[in-house]
C-alpha cells in the first residue's frame, strides 16, 4: 500500500497559519464587535480545526473510508448541537427577583 508523502514544508505552512489565526483570535477577542465576537471566534476556530483535520490527522489524502467516518463524526456532533439547542432555546426563562443584583 503507497502512502502520500507531504512536504515538510506543508507543514510549516500550516503550522504558520494557525499560529497567524490565533493571533487573530485573541485580536478578536480584545475587539468590540457585539454578538459578532462570537461568530467570527467561531468561524475562526473552525477553520483551524479543518486545517487539523485535512493535513494533521491526514485526512486529506485519506480513503473514501475515512472520509466517511469523518463526516459521521460532524453528522454526529450537528446532532448533539441541534439537541442541545433545542433544549436551551425552548426554556422559560425566569426572570431575575427584585431583591438579587
Amino acid at each position: 500500500m503507497s502512502e502520500h508523502v507531504v512536504p515538510v514544508k506543508i507543514y510549516f505552512a500550516i503550522f504558520t497559519i494557525l499560529i497567524v489565526l490565533t493571533g487573530v483570535t485573541v485580536g478578536v477577542a480584545f475587539a468590540d464587535l457585539g454578538f459578532m465576537n462570537t461568530v467570527m471566534a467561531l468561524t475562526i476556530a473552525v477553520f483551524k480545526a479543518t486545517l487539523v483535520i485535512l493535513y494533521f490527522m491526514h485526512v486529506r489524502y485519506g480513503s473514501r473510508l475515512t472520509w466517511v467516518f469523518v463526516g459521521t463524526g460532524f453528522f454526529w456532533l450537528a446532532i448533539l448541537i441541534v439537541f442541545t439547542l433545542s433544549d436551551v432555546l425552548t426554556r422559560s426563562w425566569l426572570a431575575v427577583p427584585a431583591g438579587w443584583n
